[in-house]
């Protein structure tokens, strides 16, 4: 008889307890590996951090700031440039918010910090009518705010949490309600033309970082100010992604993707593609004809699956 016959059923409990501990230690290492790699690669794409910068991380307390600063330490630790974090976050005076918290967590964690208040939400409050949307007005005063401290601070870059799944609502928001093909830019110049705005988590999922923020217990503040506000468009489509990505996995990577493949000359924008002045060329096009590009369309391979038949049933 082996021995492990001879085992209670209380050593084989404690054994399967151990190994799944090990698979979770290795499940989150992976994940780690994952989020600095995604990171890294957006900002190597878009060339977001350069040798000298002063990063301006803002941190409103949610998961997804609390992530980014996060790999954004991790990073600057093994990065092939020097640059330095200052850790930023905008108390708008939000009845109830644990002031605190923020503090306590970046002292802790021994990154350079600002806090800087200022009463938002009452401007806020008292200028939206009860009922209607409060992001539009409390965005814009944030932004500005924002941007005055980086001057303050000299910092050469703003970085902003958003992650891909906030990109592919943004896009499908502006389609909806403001008719344009438009997202949110990895990197882009604010309108006064004075600072450069990153989002270094274009790549990353909003799945993996439900799992770190798990992972790494971050002291999530809830936003008592729209937070709450179960009306708002963007969480709309935001449930329709997250179904979406449920029944059909795959959609979202390659919807994504799209974003990074334009090809101007297959839409309707006049001022991006002369349409008016095109003229037979006499000369073949070396990819082939796309006038029939609808018929005979299929989607790209995803990995592990084939090529995807739209006319298939």
């Amino acid at each position: 008889m082996s021995n492990a016959q001879n085992w209670t059923d209380e050593q084989v409990e404690s054994s399967a307890r151990v190994q799944n501990a090990m698979k979770i230690v290795r499940e989150d290492h992976k994940l780690e590996k994952r989020l600095c790699r995604e990171v890294g690669r957006a900002i190597v794409d878009f060339n977001m951090i350069e040798e000298g910068d002063k990063v301006m991380v803002c941190v409103s307390g949610g998961k997804d700031s609390y992530a980014m600063l996060d790999i954004l330490l991790r990073l600057q630790k093994r990065a092939p440039i020097r640059f330095e974090l200052i850790a930023v976050n905008l108390d708008q005076k939000q009845p109830g918010f644990p002031e605190q918290v923020l503090p306590d967590y970046l002292t802790a964690l021994g990154v350079p910090f600002h806090i800087e208040n200022q009463d938002t939400y009452s401007i806020v409050k008292r200028l939206i009518p009860e009922g209607k949307t409060l992001c539009s007005l409390c965005s814009r005063l944030r932004r500005g705010i924002l941007y005055r401290v980086a001057g303050e601070l000299g910092a050469t870059k703003i970085a902003l949490g958003h992650h891909r799944d906030d990109m592919l609502q943004t896009f499908f928001l502006n389609m909806f309600f403001a008719a344009k093909l438009k997202a949110m830019p990895p990197k882009l110049v604010s309108d006064d033309g004075k600072h450069i705005v990153i989002r270094p988590m274009a790549y990353v999922t909003e799945k993996d970082l439900t799992r770190w923020a798990l992972v790494r217990g971050f002291p999530i503040i809830p936003c008592t100010l729209c937070g709450s506000q179960e009306n708002l468009q963007r969480k709309q489509v935001g449930n329709l992604l997250r179904e979406w990505d449920k029944k059909y996995p795959g959609r979202l990577e390659n919807m994504f993707t799209a974003l990074q493949n334009i090809v101007p000359s297959h839409l309707m924008d006049r001022q991006r593609h002369d349409f008016r002045n095109i003229k037979t060329t006499g000369i073949a096009d070396a990819q082939g004809d796309k006038a029939f590009d609808a018929e005979e369309f299929s989607a790209p391979a995803l990995p592990g699956r084939g090529v995807i038949d739209i006319h298939a049933p």
